[in-house]
């Protein structure tokens, strides 16, 4: 049977349609806040040329929280066996390239017919319509195609992929979780679901909403670090220390810019006009020089806890152990694998911590019999070679 789940989307049930990058993060999400997710694996392993060796095993952390059932969906008693899962979910979400669920006959149409009541929760680059709808593409690609991307990195540099951040997990994971969630709510009040059709490329522009606004202004340039949170302010950058670590300063307003100045000891009127920005380059190499002058763990004594708007730039291993989110429990640690924790936090129906991932296929039996199918039914796919 399946844990008792808390927090508050306890009593949500979702089926999730294996896949990497941005569906998987919204599972997790769901998951992380009690939601009730049953993942379907693909039958059979991955070929020798799988470049994500990671699926499948316990550091595969946007599985955890959720079980696994493989199912043959190539098989029309697979494809009925998913319908009849869907008749008792409130979401059902999806990854896949437009079209690829319709010649399952797992399309849209096909699903709100058993529920009319289902969320459709699809995620893509470029989403289910559109010039480059069929196209293949990536984080990096969608990223690139909302204006993000020309917007990052260094003057004189080809602009860097910003890990997969964007793209994925936060212009389409975040967004997707936010529109099944928002999607829910509306059809508990009108008993009707929707498609939510998530594009990467959309959600990343979405996401520079501030940027295209200051660009209106006339306070945003094309430059790359010319801007004030793109690296080209003097105090809104990272430094090097002595030490070869790096910090990060976000002085921006007077006054904590002026406490960046006294606990420094810097008197030199050029950092007075700081705001004019032919000054910008001079103040930095003088900044960084005075930087480069102590170690990381000197300048975090020093500055750390202030207003200086400070903080070190630490590593994947330093991060769980920085008595800040030691403090919060920002970090977790399951089944042996130190990851992040589920946010953000509820005072009244705090989410349990997650389980570790299920291997594919772990929970097939369990799930189908908890949700409604017969002990003959479950033989007789297993017989088909279904699960």
């Amino acid at each position: 049977m399946a844990q008792a789940k808390t927090g508050p989307l306890a009593g949500v049930r979702v089926v999730e349609m294996v896949g990497i990058g941005p569906c998987p993060f919204a599972a997790m999400m769901l998951a992380d806040m009690g939601a009730d997710v049953i993942r379907i694996d693909r039958k059979g392993r991955p070929g020798e040329d799988n470049p994500y060796p990671v699926l499948g095993t316990r550091h595969d952390v946007m599985t955890r929280g959720r079980r696994s059932l493989c199912l043959d969906l190539k098989r029309e008693s697979g494809r009925q066996a998913a319908l009849q899962l869907l008749e008792g979910a409130d979401v059902l979400l999806e990854g896949f390239r437009p079209g690829v669920m319709e010649r399952l006959g797992l399309g849209p149409d096909a699903c709100l017919e058993r529920n009319p009541k289902l969320v459709y929760g699809r995620v893509t680059g470029w989403g289910q319509d559109g010039p480059l709808a069929q196209a293949a593409g990536h984080d990096i690609n969608y990223v690139a195609l909302s204006g993000m991307l020309h917007a990052t990195g260094r003057a004189g540099s080809p602009p860097p992929p910003p890990l997969n951040l964007v793209g994925d997990f936060g212009g389409g994971g975040m967004m997707l979780a936010f529109g099944v969630v928002c999607a829910v709510l509306e059809a508990r009040a009108s008993g009707q679901g929707q498609v939510v059709d998530a594009a990467m490329t959309d959600g990343a522009a979405l996401l520079g909403a501030m940027m295209y606004g200051l660009r209106g202004f006339g306070a945003w340039s094309d430059a790359r670090e010319a801007n004030l949170l793109d690296g080209g302010a003097p105090f809104y950058d990272t430094y090097a220390c002595s030490d070869g670590k790096f910090i990060s300063i976000g002085a921006i307003e007077p006054q904590f810019f002026a406490t960046l100045l006294r606990l420094t000891g810097q008197d030199d009127p050029l950092f007075t006009r700081r705001w004019n920005r032919a000054n910008w380059p001079e103040l930095k190499r003088r900044l960084a020089a005075l930087f480069a002058t102590r170690s990381r763990e000197q300048w975090c004594r020093l500055l750390e806890g202030s207003d200086v708007c400070f903080a070190p730039v630490l590593d994947l291993d330093e991060a769980p152990r920085h008595p800040h989110n030691a403090a919060r429990h920002t970090f977790v640690e399951i089944d042996g694998v130190t990851q992040p924790a589920p946010a953000p936090r509820f005072s009244r129906t705090a989410p349990a911590t997650p389980r570790a991932p299920s291997s594919p296929g772990a929970d097939s039996v369990a799930i189908l019999l908890e949700w409604g199918f017969t002990a003959e039914s479950i033989e007789a796919l297993r017989a088909r070679e279904v699960i």
